[in-house]
């Protein structure tokens, strides 16, 4: 992977019982009193194409993040995350939005 551009999903009750059974909760991070989210990262290419594609914000700036992602696109990532129980699923989760 090229670069690490990361992508921030929330994580509620609902989805931590999810990453629970497919063995992945342990990737979670706590933010924010309590709230989860699960850090997943797009390389250089799937991040200009989030950018461009689906209106993303790319802070290249401080952290590298990308903000702004339709709920939709993240929604497919977290889907492709506990269907393939790999955090390594951007690439295939944009090819199917």
């Amino acid at each position: 992977m090229a670069g690490k551009n990361p992508i921030y999903i929330w994580i509620n009750e609902e989805r931590y019982a999810e990453l629970e059974k497919a063995g992945l909760a342990d990737y979670t991070e706590e933010r924010l009193a309590g709230l989860k989210v699960l850090v997943v990262h797009a390389d250089d290419e799937q991040a200009k194409r989030c950018v461009n594609e689906f209106g993303a914000k790319h802070d290249t700036s401080t952290t590298g993040s990308i903000e702004l992602l339709p709920a939709n696109v993240k929604h497919k990532i977290y889907e492709k995350i506990v269907e393939k129980r790999s955090l390594d699923v951007v690439g295939e989760a944009l090819a199917e939005c």
